[in-house]
């Protein structure tokens, strides 16, 4: 988003992203915490396979980014954080990811560093 930017947001209830082919594509911007990831997750992983069957198929859906900002106490509480990290490199700008951490207290390890903010 930039400054003056129109947002949508949604908390707790029912929600899906099913974009389908031919509607513009948007930009995401999804947020969690804790074991609030679980839904956004399964979001991330629909994204992850309609760019995968865009690349390899060609299809019709036209896709914007996916940025999820994901915050936890420390990062063993961070749920799926490999699987979102391998998202990223499979679709390397399409899918970002900032983990945040309020109460870390140990080194957070290499693969995650460039990744995470907080204490």
């Amino acid at each position: 988003c930039t400054l003056d930017s129109e947002v949508a947001l949604r908390v707790g209830g029912d929600f899906f992203f099913d974009p389908q082919p031919g509607d513009s594509p948007v930009n995401l911007v999804l947020i969690a915490g804790g074991v609030g990831i679980n839904p956004l997750f399964s979001i991330l992983l629909h994204i992850a396979d309609l760019h995968g069957y865009q690349e390899s198929k060609g299809n019709r859906h036209k896709l914007g980014t996916a940025k999820l900002y994901y915050s936890a106490k420390n990062t063993s509480e961070l749920l799926f954080k490999k699987n979102i990290l391998g998202l990223m490199k499979a679709f390397p700008g399409k899918i970002t990811c900032r983990f945040h951490v309020t109460q870390q207290h140990s080194q957070i390890c290499e693969g995650l560093q460039p990744h995470v903010t907080g204490k």
